[in-house]
């Protein structure tokens, strides 16, 4: 679901991830591995990781949108899709269903030389993951009538992609570089394309290509490898190998000039200019990987135009082909701005960097960088196996340690030389867009009108296979993994400490319990937005480029305000800490900076204000919300040319305390020594007066309304329906409300509202409902994105299923499968250290207690269908949905 701040509840522990390093992972501390290929040639590693008792598959075959026929740019994305249609003795249906089951974490990704099949699963269902990737290794069905099902959710997918002014502008910037091409599109294909394209035509395709010596396959987690390489030749071994066809050559012409423009519904414009380069197979390419960590860094010129007031945001990329490869600088800049001038400095810029080459420490800071970022990534399972997957397939290394190797023996003098190279302004593609503001939200009377006429019929859970229907029907509440230790400073301070050892990294996580629609006084409006970004200029002791040199001296990655975090190495963590302390406690605020940032965000906001993306989260809260609530507060530019340093200053007094304030802590670290490095930065963090409000008011229930914001740059409705529940969390009917949402859609493509709006009729890609319960008040909402004319039926269908859960019973079966889908999700969500932070912040905002994953999986296995009627009956009001839609008029 996109973030519509229903609750009160807002953290951002996403911001806290670590970045992907460029080069993989490293072996871990003490990892074990297992590694052979078998005689049809699969190739098979095993990696060790015990963090949570989960383990991640990845199934790499070595196809792509490279190898899809001429005119035909979506094959290898078609297939993906269908792998997921059936196969001899395992159909689609019990494919979703084992896959939900199992915890719902599968899915699959199409590259130019490369598809991937992912599970991350308990290490329990090991077994099940790998007897799928086998049976779908031996054959698939791609039946016509299937495709004919799934061309219709395919085509929905490339709306929803066209739909996106960001993928428009790079697809637009890659096909004026690799024109004439395969690399002149990506991998996700196109509705004519589509149309064009039979069932026997993708049969072919897998014919040609699914093989077992065209394929890596990548197991990682808490498994003993040997034993799990017995049992990989034991399901995979018999599978007969294929003889391979030439690839398609890709041949490459010289690099032309080119400028384009177009519109956006972003607030902000973006400017871009892109350069080819080699790609995976060029020995240059582990010096261009430093050169573009360079360039990205915040020390860098490029970031330079943000603190200038010149840029909002500014970043360097480099995105590997197999053959070629897109450096490129992105910065985006408030609506009004001149986009040349922006364009004339980050040529400039560039042009800077081929003439006098980089700063020698910039080059030692980003080696120490992708050194921290790699052992970061053992900090989950899915991670480390994707790591792995992406040495092995595309870097063609052994082990994600040697591609990290390569990026080490890069000198200064190589970052300067591919600089000089590669760099060629005179042959780059220029690329800006530019903001158009919507029209006004309007009443819409395309809303829940016409009657949908197809037949649903039950949602009766599929007969499983044997080996399926065994091992999944164990229901049992397992053991969490974690046992934190809490301790409440004399400040007020909570702190959790969480010890894992799995890899050499300590990661810190902080949130300040705020609500900005509160806190904000009248007529200050944006002045939260404007504090959040007065932190990048550091701390009174060291200013901004001190400040980040500090950081790139211990290899360290940190970031304050609300929400902040720091990932450092154990033997740095006393100077991460006193950094992250400085910046948070202490942060530089000059004037001069801040009149600059203020009369950009002022800019800013006044775009944003008439964004569809802002009008439509605006709208859905005007429809869901009395006239007088909190939430419908907003900035104008007005507001936020008004504000003074004096007022912000005071806001951070009135906000940043203690005793509003959590930290987790989660590594290599002892909670004593984490108490000790705590206390001693953060100990003389002092609360003033009392405490501002933090929990939005209760709500009574919402009318029903239909909105429609327009916005011409999407081919396709974002469309969300949603009610307001006078129910909290602490609520007792919160457990089966949130078990029926899982019958519903909240548990992937299982669900009736998947079954129903993707798989039965194609109106969508995806739909997602979910349950927001806060403290004070609490939302029902339901997401999809489709054409303009299904907007209405598919709303029908939704309305329809939600008044079902009122009217009958869950079936028994059904049921149990949900309930085994939720208790299997407790590892899952342990399985690596960012969820497991964002899980303990989330319970400590919301009053609950740390263990409340295991106490909710009790409340499901104890729960029955009449219960979960009930609490819909006496909750949910269909009737009352409102609807927000965001695109083209629906029909």
């Amino acid at each position: 679901m996109r973030g519509y701040l229903i609750t009160a509840l807002a953290i951002c522990i996403a911001g806290l991830a670590v970045p992907r390093s460029h080069a993989a992972a490293a072996n871990p501390l003490g990892t074990q591995v297992a590694r052979e290929t078998l005689a049809n040639g699969l190739r098979v590693v095993v990696v060790r990781d015990p963090l949570a008792p989960v383990v991640a598959t990845s199934v790499n075959y070595l196809v792509g949108s490279d190898e899809a026929p001429k005119g035909f740019p979506g094959m290898a994305h078609a297939q993906e899709h269908m792998m997921f249609r059936g196969s001899p003795g395992l159909s689609a249906d019990q494919l979703a269903d084992i896959g939900s089951i199992m915890g719902g974490n599968f899915n699959a990704d199409t590259r130019e030389s490369l598809t991937q099949y992912l599970f991350t699963v308990p290490a329990q269902d090991l077994d099940l993951a790998l007897r799928i990737e086998a049976i779908r290794m031996r054959g698939v069905l791609d039946s016509a009538s299937q495709w004919k099902q799934e061309r219709g959710a395919i085509e929905q997918e490339v709306a929803q992609d066209f739909s996106d002014p960001d993928y428009v502008l790079y697809e637009k910037m890659r096909a004026q570089m690799f024109a004439g091409t395969p690399y002149a599109h990506d991998a996700l294909g196109t509705r004519p394309s589509f149309n064009a394209t039979t069932a026997a035509m993708l049969h072919r395709f897998y014919d040609t290509w699914y093989a077992p010596n065209n394929a890596i396959l990548v197991i990682a987690g808490d498994v003993d490898p040997q034993s799990t390489l017995l049992e990989v030749k034991r399901l995979f071994g018999g599978i007969p190998a294929k003889k391979l066809p030439e690839r398609p050559a890709v041949r490459l012409g010289p690099p032309h000039a080119a400028a384009f423009s177009m519109s956006t519904d972003h607030p902000n414009g973006t400017a871009m200019i892109a350069v080819r380069t080699p790609g995976l197979d060029s020995p240059d390419f582990a010096a261009l990987e430093v050169l573009s960590d360079v360039l990205d860094s915040r020390r860098f010129a490029l970031f330079g135009l943000v603190p200038q007031g010149k840029a909002l945001d500014a970043d360097f990329s480099l995105d590997p082909l197999p053959q070629a490869g897109i450096a490129y600088a992105t910065v985006s800049f408030p609506a009004g701005q001149d986009p040349k001038a922006i364009e004339s400095d980050i040529r400039a810029i560039l042009a800077g960097v081929v003439k006098h080459g980089v700063p020698a420490n910039l080059v030692a800071a980003a080696k120490l960088q992708e050194r921290r970022a790699a052992e970061f990534q053992k900090d989950s399972i899915a991670d480390f196996a994707s790591d792995w997957s992406d040495a092995l397939a595309l870097y063609k290394v052994d082990s994600p340690s040697d591609e990290l190797a390569r990026i080490q023996k890069v000198t200064a003098q190589d970052v300067d030389r591919v600089a000089r190279k590669y760099l060629d302004l005179d042959h780059a593609v220029t690329a800006v867009m530019l903001p158009r503001g919507s029209g006004k939200p309007m009443p819409s009377r395309g809303g829940f009108g016409g009657q949908e006429s197809i037949s649903l019929g039950a949602a009766k859970p599929t007969a499983l296979p044997t080996w399926a229907s065994v091992a999944l029907s164990r229901l049992s509440v397992p053991p969490s993994t974690l046992h934190p230790v809490v301790t409440r400073l004399p400040d007020g301070l909570t702190l959790v400490v969480q010890t894992e050892n799995v890899s050499n990294t300590v990661s810190i996580y902080g949130h300040i319990r705020n609500q900005p629609d509160l806190e904000e006084p009248r007529g200050e409006e944006g002045v939260a937005a404007l504090l959040d970004r007065m932190f990048m200029f550091g701390s009174e002791r060291l200013h901004r480029l001190q400040f980040q040199q500090a950081l790139d001296a211990i290899g360290a990655s940190e970031q304050a305000g609300t929400d902040f975090g720091l990932q450092v190495l154990p033997e740095n963590l006393d100077r991460g800490v006193q950094l992250l302390a400085q910046n948070e406690l202490d942060p530089y605020l000059p004037a001069k900076a801040m009149a600059i940032l203020r009369d950009q965000l002022a800019a800013s906001v006044g775009a944003r204000n008439q964004s569809p993306g802002f009008l439509t989260r605006h709208s859905l809260r005007q429809a869901l919300f009395p006239t007088t609530d909190p939430s419908l507060r907003m900035a104008t530019p007005a507001t936020v040319r008004a504000l003074t340093p004096d007022e912000v200053r005071a806001y951070y007094r009135k906000v940043f305390r203690p005793d509003l304030a959590t930290i987790v802590v989660i590594g290599k670290v002892t909670p004593r020594q984490a108490l000790s490095v705590i206390e001693k930065y953060f100990g003389s963090w002092k609360a003033v007066g009392p405490q501002p409000p933090t929990e939005l008011p209760a709500v009574p229930p919402n009318r029903p309304g239909v909105v429609a914001v327009p916005d011409a740059s999407r081919v396709q409705d974002i469309v969300v329906l949603a009610q307001t529940l006078p129910l909290t969390r602490s609520n007792p009917d919160y457990f089966p409300l949130e078990l029926g949402n899982a019958v519903l859609g909240g548990s992937f493509y299982s669900t009736r509202l998947s079954i129903a709006l993707r798989k039965r009729t194609g109106l969508v890609y995806s739909v997602d409902s979910a349950l927001e319960a806060g403290k004070t008040r609490s939302a029902y909402l339901v997401e999809y994105a489709c054409d303009p004319p299904n907007v209405a039926k598919a709303a029908a269908i939704v309305r329809r299923e939600i008044a079902e859960m009122r009217r009958k019973p869950v079936g028994k079966e059904e049921l149990m499968r949900v309930k085994e889908l939720l208790v299997r999700q407790i590892p899952l969500e342990e399985s690596s250290v960012d969820a497991m932070a964002g899980g303990i912040i989330s319970r400590i905002d919301l009053g609950l207690p740390l263990d409340e994953p295991t106490i909710a999986a009790r409340h499901y296995i104890g729960l029955g269908p009449r219960q979960i009627e009930a609490a819909f009956r006496k909750w949910m009001r269909p009737n009352d949905l409102v609807q927000v839609s965001e695109g083209p008029p629906p029909r």
